[in-house]
């Protein structure tokens, strides 16, 4: 949320630094994630003065330039008066004007629109300190005709950034939480900062509200009825009726406020429904008048598939749980608390108004909002809940300003449906439950001078405690512990003195802790030049669904969720594939394209099917609207019928290392670069006892995966060349996927053994095997440890051999080392031959290999 410095000080006095201001907001829990200065213009309009010209003469052998002698005042010190000469090209100049002076360092424009930085200097031997300006240089206008000539009664010294009433603003940046309903404006901020100088300075600041009372209404004669049919969504309904205004433009104050908070402006009537929406954060909706059949207002749900045209153009189907404002027709106007309609909102033509300050019920708004995906201002601000018994109050606020903006008349008395007042919560506190919670011994005193300083009640006071009467502002704030929150944040979190003492219970954990597990791999990757990476849980369903999928997944397998904030993001990750790839997609895009990165992440599948209710729904051109009722809890799964799973993904791109003056060619990582550092953490992890299987399948181009028995351990190859190409990837991207809960198993289930150094001598034989291309080097490692069991301690391969006029067709020859040790004595020749022999024969019966010689 956006707050204007500007706009805060027009309802508290405090004068303190942008910084300052930042810091106090954060501490009362209104963090500030950045701010700005926000000039009016980019031309320096503090370094442009008034100046009056004292003496004008044509410059001899020029057709247009005069030499002129200005005095100017100061801007800070109006009273102190000095004269410049400046040469001038304006045709108008003359002596005895008033005329804004860019005195030198000043930026302005140039009359082809491109900043300068005004100087010093001769021209025509003439010495000219500064410009007289013309509209177009300042910025405030597109005439380049002549200088502007001022009021002759204009005092000296007056920058421009005053006479236009311009002033630099200070944006800040506010990340509100959920649960600060009050602060979702700038009269809320305000009121936080005032309790804030109120307990923390001592400083009896008192809040500036919009005064309405000049509100009344000038006549009856256009009355429209409103009848709320749902008062359940719609607890409160307000409005009136404007008649006879002038639709145009918006004031540049108006247009500027709403600017500097990110709001677009559109006209004079719905400027004024946004200012004061941000102002008080009650939301307004303006209709046309002309607009409403039957001059009657039906606040109803619609049947559902009713077709309404709204704002944006769009035809809509509307849900049976929609709150819709309409006409006396029943016609939709509007989407309650949500989006306008195309038809019925203000226009250039329009002539009366009926403005609407309604109090929607929070759960109604953000279902439909939703269900529609239309996350408005206004939504924003009704599904955080605003206050009930501000309506009356933001639509006199509203009508006044309508009225001084684009005049007209009250036609109408207000119309306020109000069934069941909502009361003040009374929330009882003690004064030893507030320092149990916050951990201080706040007195009696300082607890009711911060409740009163927040503007919160005080009733049946005790010895014990009170009953705290809470705004109707503050929702959020039921329960003794959210009083106390009220109480700390402004009490300040930093002012809670640290115990000396800490008491804790002991935690049980199980050893080995996966944290520890995880770390330990993390620690290994980064060790070996992996960078991690974190990529959203979100992802786009169109990877695994619909034509053109990339990875496939089946649409009832998939987790989908209804995100309004990001439609391309509508399912949870079913794999960690393509967040890695779109960093390094990113990556690749800012020619970065040598890249190690692993990510640790949950990927999301559904697995026991979809509720019965919304079977039928899933295989319908519907099935995103089934997915989305399912995500937001509105059909129950079935059973556990989600399933997260925690993996680790590695990602290899690019170059083996970095550039080096060295002139070997720069090699490439490949898949038995990645697999490398897949068996080494495997074993770092201390995990063994693993097969080896070949895959072909999806993601990958070509792949291995290790597992025990039927537990997947790791897959790992190379992404398909048509995924990198449908992802814009240039170069070959190879990929592990770890299911690390079962390597997390598999770790913990090896006892780590120290065994003493084998202080007798290793032996090494060499094998040359010719054997089927299609024997894997796994089966013969695999077939050595069967064979000889207690000596044989690494079996290596050291060289492929591949030519088919000396092997003979489809054959191969492995070159294969064997180590040999034994922890109790020193091998000899005959022990060594016979394990040989025993190796050999079990090749030659086993996989039909002939051992070369």
């Amino acid at each position: 949320m956006k707050v204007s410095l500007n706009w805060i000080r027009d309802y508290l006095d405090i004068h303190k630094l942008p910084s300052e201001i930042a810091d106090i907001l954060t501490s009362l829990g209104l963090e500030v994630e950045s701010w700005e200065e926000i000039k009016p213009s980019p031309v320096d309009l503090d370094k442009v003065v008034t100046g009056r010209v004292l003496t004008c003469e044509r410059i001899v052998d020029t057709d247009h330039l005069s030499a002129t002698t200005v005095e100017v005042g100061d801007s800070a010190a109006p009273g102190n008066i000095r004269t410049l000469s400046i040469v001038c090209g304006a045709p108008n100049v003359a002596a005895g004007q008033k005329v804004f002076v860019a005195l030198p360092g000043a930026n302005v424009y140039s009359k082809d629109g491109q900043l300068f930085t005004i100087g010093e200097r001769k021209v025509k031997g003439v010495p000219s300190q500064g410009m007289i300006c013309a509209r177009d240089e300042l910025g405030v206008g597109h005439d380049h005709s002549g200088i502007m000539v001022l009021d002759p009664d204009t005092v000296l010294g007056i920058s421009a950034a005053t006479w236009f009433k311009l002033e630099t603003d200070v944006v800040i940046e506010v990340g509100l939480t959920p649960n600060r309903a009050d602060a979702t404006n700038h009269l809320g901020v305000a009121r936080d900062l005032a309790a804030y100088l109120r307990v923390q300075e001592d400083n009896p600041v008192a809040i500036r509200t919009p005064d309405v009372s000049k509100f009344k209404v000038s006549n009856t004669r256009a009355p429209i009825t409103v009848s709320v049919e749902n008062t359940e969504a719609c607890p409160r309904y307000t409005g009136l009726t404007i008649q006879g205004v002038t639709v145009k433009e918006s004031p540049d104050w108006l247009k500027n406020r709403l600017l500097a908070v990110g709001q677009r402006p559109i006209n004079n009537v719905v400027d004024v429904t946004n200012y004061v929406r941000i102002e008080l954060g009650q939301p307004l909706h303006a209709f046309d008048a002309a607009a409403i059949r039957g001059n009657k207002v039906l606040v109803k749900t619609l049947p559902e598939g009713t077709i309404f045209k709204s704002l944006d153009a769009v035809d809509r189907k509307l849900f049976a749980e929609d709150l819709m404002i309409c006409d006396g027709e029943s016609n939709p106007m509007c989407i309650g608390g949500v989006f306008g309609g195309a038809s019925s909102g203000v226009q250039e033509t329009t002539v009366d108004v009926f403005l609407e300050s309604a109090f929607f019920n929070p759960k109604w708004i953000r279902r439909s909002m939703l269900r529609h995906s239309l996350r408005t201002d206004a939504a924003w601000a009704f599904e955080k809940g605003v206050d009930p018994n501000g309506s009356v109050y933001a639509l006199q606020r509203a009508a006044l300003l309508i009225q001084e903006l684009a005049g007209g008349e009250i036609a109408s008395e207000i119309i306020d449906i109000y069934p069941n007042p909502v009361a003040a919560a009374r929330v009882p506190i003690t004064y030893s439950g507030v320092n149990r919670l916050i951990g201080e011994n706040l007195s009696a005193n300082r607890i009711k001078t911060i409740l009163s300083a927040l503007e919160i009640g005080i009733e049946a006071e005790g010895p014990e405690g009170l009953t705290a009467v809470i705004p109707t502002n503050k929702p959020d704030v039921t329960r003794p512990a959210d009083v106390v929150e009220e109480i700390l944040r402004v009490h300040g979190l930093d002012n809670v003195p640290i115990p000396a003492q800490f008491r804790t219970s002991m935690e049980i954990t199980k050893r080995p802790s996966p944290d520890a597990v995880r770390n330990q791999a993390a620690d290994f990757l980064a060790a070996n030049g992996f960078n991690e990476a974190m990529s959203l849980s979100l992802s786009n369903s169109a990877y695994h669904t619909g034509e053109g999928a990339l990875l496939p997944v089946a649409r009832e397998n998939l987790a989908f969720v209804h995100n309004t904030a990001n439609q391309g993001l509508d399912c949870m990750r079913p794999s960690l594939l393509f967040g890695g790839l779109e960093a390094i997609v990113r990556n690749q895009n800012r020619q970065n394209a040598d890249l190690r990165l692993f990510e640790f992440g949950k990927t999301y599948r559904r697995v026991d099917g979809l509720p019965a209710e919304a079977s039928a729904k899933a295989g319908s051109p519907s099935a995103g609207k089934a997915s989305a009722e399912i995500a937001s809890a509105e059909i129950p799964p079935t059973g556990n019928s989600f399933k997260e799973v925690l993996r680790l993904g590695l990602f290899m791109t690019g170059a083996y290392s970095r550039e080096s003056w060295q002139a070997a060619a720069k090699p490439k990582v490949d898949f038995y670069t990645l697999k490398s550092y897949v068996q080494n953490l495997l074993a770092q992890l201390g995990v063994t006892g693993f097969q080896e299987t070949v895959l072909t399948e999806a993601p990958y181009q070509y792949a291995l995966k290790f597992h025990r028995s039927e537990q997947e351990l790791v897959t790992m190859g190379a992404v398909q060349p048509g995924i990198l190409k449908k992802m814009d990837l240039k170069n070959a991207v190879f990929f592990a996927d770890f299911h690390f809960e079962n390597v997390f198993k598999a770790a913990a289930s090896n006892k780590i053994q120290f065994v003493e150094l084998n202080k007798y001598p290793s032996v090494r034989r060499d094998l040359a095997l010719v054997i089927d291309k299609s024997v894997r080097f796994a089966e013969i490692r695999q077939l050595a440890g069967k064979s000889v069991k207690k000596a044989l301690r690494e079996v290596n391969l050291f060289d492929v051999f591949e030519d088919e006029n000396k092997l003979g067709a489809g054959k191969k020859s492995y070159a294969v080392s064997f180590v040999f040790e034994d922890p109790e004595k020193t091998l000899q020749d005959k022990d060594i031959d016979a394990m040989m022999q025993q190796l050999q024969g079990a090749f030659e019966r086993s996989i039909g290999a002939i051992i070369r010689k």
